[in-house]
């Protein structure tokens, strides 16, 4: 659908940048991480250049910090995913900023060194504004962070907790490839 989108656009010279973040977000998360980065670079380069920092970049960079995590730049998706957070605040988008949270609570998590307790921290404040905003597919994603970061910890109950709660989430709103995600990380829980 984003490629549909964007071709009809492109047939009449205009770019859009949400379209285009959007399809890039999609290429991240299929792998093709090249394509992905070259979208996702472009709408967040295009948007800084112009200094339209307004509605809607936080998101961009929250894409393009979760695509440099996959690609292994986990110092690039650090930066990214901080500008997120601050731009959402700045600009008091706190859908943004629970998606931007969650994003930073990964790279925390799986970066080198590990600060667990500051991974946690942004896990808990994007699963308490996806709460209270509604966003359910994103808070069942908080539990499934918690839950494999408290198994890496070795908090087993703990991590049962959420690893428990993102699973009948999942299941609850219909979605298909999260719950296996969450049925692994209970595997490995043991």
């Amino acid at each position: 659908m984003f490629e549909r989108a964007v071709a009809l656009l492109a047939a009449s010279s205009v770019r859009d940048a949400n379209l285009l973040s959007g399809l890039g977000y999609v290429y991240g998360l299929s792998g093709r991480l090249s394509e992905a980065l070259a979208l996702l670079e472009e709408t967040v380069r295009s948007e800084v250049s112009i200094s339209a920092m307004g509605l809607g970049l936080a998101v961009r960079l929250s894409r393009l910090a979760h695509v440099y995590l996959r690609a292994g730049r986990g110092d690039d998706a650090l930066g990214r995913a901080r500008s997120a957070v601050e731009l959402s605040r700045k600009y008091q988008e706190r859908a943004n900023e629970a998606t931007a949270l969650r994003v930073l609570a990964e790279v925390v998590a799986l970066h080198d060194p590990v600060d667990a307790t500051t991974a946690a921290m942004h896990y808990t404040d994007s699963l308490a504004l996806a709460e209270e905003l509604g966003m359910r597919p994103l808070a069942a994603h908080c539990h499934l962070g918690l839950g494999t970061l408290y198994r890496h910890r070795g908090a087993r109950h703990q991590a049962g907790e959420h690893l428990a709660v993102a699973l009948a989430m999942y299941h609850e709103m219909g979605i298909r490839s999260w719950p296996e995600q969450a049925e692994a990380e209970m595997r490995r829980l043991g």
